[in-house]
């Protein structure tokens, strides 16, 4: 057998310091989307700057915007009833984030994606696949979800 080539013994040289930066590298990130989640606004915040003046604070439709508008808001505190009981916190961020559309031939209610980007956390909607969704989205589901009655 004969001696290894330089290309061959250079390998574990390179190898370990890469391995050892791009674990750095990841962690570095890691520490950063640490920070920005505690600079990204609350659930409730969310949703008195967004939600409020249309929805009202309570979520029921009576928000000061309201009047002014063609179509109702819908009464957010019946969202479970509407669903047998269920909140489907899912659908919900579909429609805040912009995916829904109204089944009546047009979306009523404003995108919120650009307003609410933030750093993605996992949510499992219930299916038991945990999927990266932004914080923000996730945190206003969950006060949207408190107002049920």
């Amino acid at each position: 057998m004969g001696k290894p080539s330089s290309e061959a013994r250079m390998t574990p040289f390179f190898r370990k310091p890469f391995v050892v930066l791009a674990f750095l590298g990841l962690a570095a990130c890691q520490g950063d989307k640490a920070a920005d989640k505690a600079d990204v606004p609350s659930g409730a915040e969310d949703f008195a700057n967004y939600c409020a003046a249309c929805h009202g604070a309570g979520g029921k439709g009576d928000g000061p915007a309201a009047a002014g508008l063609a179509k109702k808001p819908a009464d957010l505190t019946k969202i479970a009833a509407r669903n047998g009981g269920a909140f489907q916190a899912t659908q919900v961020m579909a429609q805040i984030w912009g995916y829904q559309d109204a089944r009546d031939g047009g979306r009523v209610m404003p995108k919120f994606s650009e307003l609410l980007d933030s750093p993605n956390v996992l949510f499992d909607g219930g299916d038991g696949i945990a999927t990266p969704t932004p914080l923000r989205l996730v945190q206003l589901a969950e006060v949207v979800q408190g107002l049920q009655e």
